[in-house]
């Protein structure tokens, strides 16, 4: 199985701009997500994922194939969400952001379909660990050993995480009134 990022990123280092515009097309909107699981805040989460890419661009380091090219990815938007959080030196809460991540305006419609928006919303009220970890299994399909290196945590750990981000989660879909099923 070829690795899509990996092929495309090994194009732009040999100079194939067109590689990049496709690298950005793949993952250009996970990344947003996954960064706002972080931040809180979709302008702030556009920004790291602009930069993600900047840094690859500016570093043009040579991707090791030890992993796949998607959990680099996140890596360095993880890293960046981080520095970002560390610099605003406070914990950042739910804002009133969340409503304009919700709208109908057309960067929430490309952020989350309609079909996650209500699972989305309620994955807010969760702890960041439970949601980062749920959207890089649920969401975008990393394996628990991707998602291990993205958050730097054991399979272990992982799997924690994962069950008790799964109980939160089915709590408050009760709480709100929600059929689990459904979603």
């Amino acid at each position: 199985m070829t690795d899509f990022g990996a092929s495309s990123y090994h194009r732009y280092l040999q100079g194939d701009s067109s590689a990049l515009e496709d690298l950005v097309r793949e993952y250009g909107d996970t990344l947003v997500r996954f960064c706002y699981s972080f931040l809180n805040d979709y302008y702030s989460a556009e920004d790291v994922m602009e930069e993600t890419f900047a840094t690859l661009i500016v570093k043009r380091k040579k991707f090791s194939e030890r992993a796949k090219f998607k959990t680099y990815l996140f890596k360095i938007a993880r890293n960046k969400c981080i520095d970002i959080l560390r610099s605003r030196n406070r914990t950042v809460e739910l804002n009133d952001n969340l409503n304009d991540l919700l709208s109908d305006s057309p960067e929430s419609t490309a952020l989350l379909s309609d079909r996650n928006k209500q699972l989305y919303k309620c994955m807010l009220l969760l702890p960041e660990a439970y949601r980062q970890v749920l959207i890089l299994v649920y969401f975008e399909d990393f394996s628990v050993e991707e998602t291990g290196k993205v958050l730097y945590k054991n399979r272990k750990q992982i799997y924690n995480l994962l069950s008790r981000a799964r109980a939160s989660l089915k709590e408050i879909l009760i709480k709100e009134g929600i059929n689990s099923e459904n979603i």
